[in-house]
């Protein structure tokens, strides 16, 4: 009775009342334990403000404020990131070779002059013991196998069963036998290289790694160089095996995603809680922008809250850069504020939030101003991002330039040199019916293209044509990617020329843009791999998206102008609009259209109360959802409709 008292009082005084203080746990949440990472972790990681100079005092000194000011709205989590075990010293950077700090066994240990609590063997033991006695969770940075150092130093190999030095077949094993040089981390190779995870010396070496950061009282490690361009499924798959022993839970992220698609996230997504699927993420509105389209291909690929570790799995879009910071890559801590203004923060915030990443604040917590505080506390976002479901980008807007004008629609710059217009080309969800437009055309026996049904108008005398083309394989990949891309083909701009149509463009770089589609040379990579369906479809294998033709002058820009929705537990819909473009902009949006993507709603003649958080407008509509969005703002709208 009690319960459905709370849920009538959170409806009726829905817009008066944060949504943390009317969530009502369902019947499951009242009797279970919930799963490891049954939200998305968030939390405080080091490395925006300090970069490797953290100190043990400094440390200290951060995780008291989180627990003070944080602890109440979620954030659990503090962790050192990466260097912990670099001496600070004349000659000491990311890429530096002799200044770790290391055990007989190999192993990094910290730097005791910046953490004077390890000495003596205790490693992290006297931080952690600190950390939990504020009631949060402590997490390190690791880095793939074993170092460079250690591996000149061919240090022995710890047995964890035995407590001695490792020996197999009557010898004892060292780190020359099991590090594999030629596999060294793409970004610090000097620092770390793989481990041969097919030698049980090489096994032994992690389990050892791993094992120790569990006695230490370690919760949450953050491993690096081991995914996207740096992937080691083999010390990723045993890494989670040995966690997963453990009498307690660690929670494992994987860290950088630079390259990282949905296709590699599946075979890891079961073994860790956490992933990045971008490079580094740094206060830049390049930055900012470059997170829609990875955030879109990876909720279309279900990837939102999969099976993980021991419960679940979360892309992760990269920590949050706001108040005080350092620079990338830098020697020093912070010292400089946020380059983004207040409506940038809040589209990074609210895009964070509705793809459900992990949030990882990276501020300096010590100067925590109450913009800042405010803006990574919201209780909506909050919600959104813990509670949410069904999230995934909205493609039924609209936007205008300005209230003044007369409905001038927004259309993508001209991309100079490109065979076909790459305003034409873009992506779609494939249920949208626009995207059934493609069929063969035969040209002879051994060429076919792939055609639009119509044409559009002056632009083009034909309809546009991709041409058909199945991967030509080495002999040496045949056996790898023959099952992978069975049924596959490549599509070339024009027959003779090897540049192959991208469904979704590798991010080398965070801050890099790039269009819905564009063509580049042809490779075996997920990317460029499109199916045909009997529909009219045309599929690719990396985001799960079809590509669709569009005409110039009334296609909106998909790239200025986006938006994402998402459910909520009570029943209400969360819309957010965002602006990417360089003026303001009137975003609107129809109620029928929620409907297109959440059809178990009937929102048919609908009527709908709306609350928009950053402006506090409240109101009811039964039709058009629409308000004017600063240059690169959001707004963000909680609505119930009946």
């Amino acid at each position: 009775m009690k319960i459905l008292v709370l849920s009538f009082f959170c409806y009726f005084f829905f817009f008066f009342f944060t949504p943390s203080l009317c969530r009502v746990p369902s019947e499951t949440q009242l009797v279970t334990e919930p799963e490891h990472a049954s939200t998305p972790p968030r939390g405080w990681n080091s490395y925006d403000s300090f970069c490797w100079t953290i100190s043990e005092e400094e440390f200290l000194q951060s995780a008291e404020i989180v627990s003070n000011r944080l602890k109440p709205h979620g954030y659990e989590y503090v962790v050192v990131d990466y260097l912990w075990y670099r001496r600070k010293v004349e000659g000491a950077y990311t890429d530096s070779l002799g200044f770790d700090v290391i055990d007989e066994w190999g192993r990094p240990i910290p730097d005791p002059e910046r953490w004077p609590s390890s000495k003596g063997g205790k490693g992290f033991s006297e931080v952690a013991k600190k950390v939990h006695s504020m009631g949060l969770k402590f997490g390190i940075h690791v880095m793939r196998g074993i170092s460079l150092q250690a591996f000149n130093a061919n240090t022995p190999i710890f047995d964890s069963v035995k407590g001695s030095a490792y020996k197999e077949s009557g010898r004892q094993w060292r780190a020359k036998d099991i590090g594999l040089k030629e596999r060294a981390c793409a970004w610090m190779s000097h620092g770390f290289m793989s481990v041969n995870t097919n030698q049980e010396a090489g096994r032994a070496f992690l389990r050892s790694l791993y094992l120790q950061y569990a006695e230490w009282g370690v919760d949450f490690v953050k491993h690096d160089c081991v995914f996207g361009d740096d992937l080691d499924i083999d010390e990723i798959t045993f890494v989670s095996e040995v966690l997963r022993k453990l009498d307690r839970p660690i929670l494992y992220s994987l860290s950088p995603g630079a390259s990282a698609t949905p296709a590699m996230a599946k075979d890891v997504s079961e073994l860790v809680n956490m992933y990045r699927i971008t490079g580094d993420d740094w206060d830049t509105w390049r930055d900012v922008v470059s997170h829609f389209d990875i955030s879109r291909d990876f909720s279309t690929s279900k990837m939102i809250g999969a099976k993980g570790l021991l419960g679940r799995s979360w892309p992760d879009l990269d920590m949050l850069p706001l108040g005080w910071l350092t620079d990338p890559g830098s020697n020093e801590g912070p010292h400089r504020l946020c380059n983004l203004n207040l409506d940038e923060q809040r589209t990074q915030m609210t895009l964070w939030a509705m793809a459900k990443s992990p949030l990882m604040f990276g501020g300096d917590v010590r100067k925590l101003d109450e913009t800042t505080y405010n803006l990574i506390t919201n209780p909506t976002l909050l919600e959104i991002n813990s509670f949410s479901s069904n999230n995934m980008e909205f493609r039924y807007i609209t936007g205008t330039e300005g209230s003044t004008s007369k409905n001038k629609v927004l259309s993508k710059d001209l991309a100079e040199g490109s065979i076909l217009d790459r305003r034409a080309l873009g992506l779609s969800v494939c249920m949208d019916p626009k995207a059934n437009g493609w069929s063969i055309k035969a040209l002879d026996q051994d060429l076919e293209k792939i055609c639009w049904k119509e044409k559009l108008g002056s632009k083009f005398e034909e309809p546009p044509c991709l041409y058909k083309r199945k991967p030509l394989l080495a002999s040496g990949e045949e056996m790898i990617y023959k099952q992978q891309y069975e049924g596959t083909l490549h599509l070339l701009a024009s027959d003779g020329m090897e540049l192959c149509f991208d469904g979704s463009p590798r991010r080398r770089l965070t801050s890099k843009e790039f269009g819905g589609g564009s063509f580049s040379p042809c490779k075996m990579d997920a990317n460029q791999m499109w199916e045909l369906n009997a529909n009219g479809s045309l599929i690719n294998s990396y985001s799960g998206l079809c590509a669709t033709v569009g005409s110039l002058e009334a296609d909106v820009d998909s790239s200025g102008t986006r938006s994402w929705i998402a459910t909520g537990i009570r029943g209400e819909i969360y819309l957010a609009f965002f602006n990417l473009n360089p003026e303001k902009i009137v975003i609107s949006a129809n109620v029928a259209d929620l409907s297109k993507v959440l059809p178990w709603k009937n929102l048919k003649g609908a009527s709908c109360k709306y609350r928009e958080i950053w402006s506090g407008n409240y109101g009811v509509t039964k039709q058009l959802i629409s308000i004017a969005v600063e240059r690169h703002g959001s707004a963000l709208f909680v609505l119930l409709c009946d």
